[in-house]
């Protein structure tokens, strides 16, 4: 078998297959041609008219809804700036309070500290701190 004779038959092949092909093609265009196409036609019309619907509807929406929620967001920014205020109010009041205990503590040590030397060099001379305590 020669080469040109090869080629001939795979070109043979190649034809009949594109003929085939072809028909089923030509049979699925006579079908959108009868009446697909035009049922494809009139649906996408119907979606065309709906989705113009949403759309207007959703530019009203965000043109009332957006300005709301601008000012709401205002509100809320003013209350976050008011509520910044009053924590570092309450923060300063509890730095304060801190400080006072403190403060108190540290005199009632003082003063209990006080009251032993006190109350040490009141105890009789023949008491010592061992037979004070064993008592």
């Amino acid at each position: 078998m020669s080469i040109a004779l090869f080629a001939n038959v795979l070109t043979i092949i190649l034809c009949v297959a594109v003929l085939v092909q072809s028909m089923r093609m030509m049979r699925s265009l006579r079908t959108v041609k009868d009446g697909a196409l035009t049922d494809v036609v009139k649906a996408l019309d119907h979606a065309t008219v709906q989705a113009r619907a949403v759309l207007s509807d959703m530019k009203a929406t965000l043109g009332t809804d957006c300005a709301r929620h601008a000012r709401l967001v205002e509100q809320a920014r003013d209350l976050r700036d008011e509520l910044s205020d009053m924590i570092g109010i309450a923060d300063s009041a509890c730095e304060r309070i801190v400080s006072a205990v403190s403060l108190a503590n540290a005199l009632r040590v003082a003063e209990e500290e006080a009251a032993a030397e006190a109350a040490d060099e009141e105890a009789p001379a023949d008491e010592t701190p061992a037979t004070r305590e064993a008592a």
